[in-house]
C-alpha cells in the first residue's frame, strides 16, 4: 500500500537520487537540476512549494513537487520520479492524483508543467488526467522540454 507523506529534510536525499536517476536515464543533468535538487528546501518548501514522497513500507519510491508560479494561483508541477523497481505500477498515477487532489483542496486555479513529447507514457498520462497543452514561452528554463500543458481546476 503507497503511502503519499510530505517533505521531510529526512527524505531530502531520497528527492536527489529519485531525479537524478530518471534524468540521467532519460536526458542529461542539467546545472539548475543540479542546484535545485541538491537544495530542496531552499527552492521549493521555503519558496512556498511542496514536496511530496510515495512511501512503500518503508521505503520512498516516488517524489514529486508543485512549486509556486508568479501567479498565486498557479503551481508547477515537476520534479516527479519513481524508483526503477517500481515503474508500472502507478505510482506516478498516485502521485499525480495527490496534487491534483492538493491544489484543489488549496483553491488553485491550475497547475502547470513542462514535459519532453519523447515522454509518450507521461504525456498520454498528462492527458488522461485532463491536462491540455498550451503555447511554450520561448526562455523556458528546462532545456530537454517541448511541451507545456496546463490542467485547469478550480474555475472561478
Amino acid at each position: 500500500m503507497i503511502e503519499i507523506i510530505p517533505f521531510k529534510n529526512k527524505y531530502a536525499k531520497d528527492f536527489y537520487a529519485l531525479n537524478i536517476e530518471w534524468l540521467q536515464k532519460f536526458f542529461s543533468v542539467e546545472p539548475f537540476d543540479e542546484e535545485v535538487l541538491s537544495k530542496p528546501e531552499g527552492y521549493v518548501i521555503e519558496k512556498g512549494g511542496y514536496i511530496f514522497f510515495a512511501k512503500l513500507h518503508e521505503e520512498i519510491v516516488g517524489t514529486v513537487a508543485l512549486m509556486p508560479t508568479e501567479d498565486a494561483d498557479v503551481f508547477e508541477l515537476t520534479k516527479m520520479a519513481v524508483s526503477p523497481e517500481h515503474r508500472g505500477y502507478k505510482i506516478g498515477q498516485q502521485l499525480m492524483q495527490h496534487c491534483i487532489d492538493f491544489a484543489k483542496a488549496n483553491r488553485l486555479i491550475s497547475l502547470l508543467l513542462y514535459s519532453s513529447t519523447k515522454l509518450e507514457n507521461a504525456i498520454y498520462i498528462y492527458k488522461k488526467y485532463g491536462f491540455i497543452e498550451v503555447p511554450m514561452e520561448p526562455n523556458c528554463v528546462y532545456k530537454r522540454s517541448d511541451i507545456k500543458m496546463i490542467l485547469k481546476l478550480n474555475e472561478q
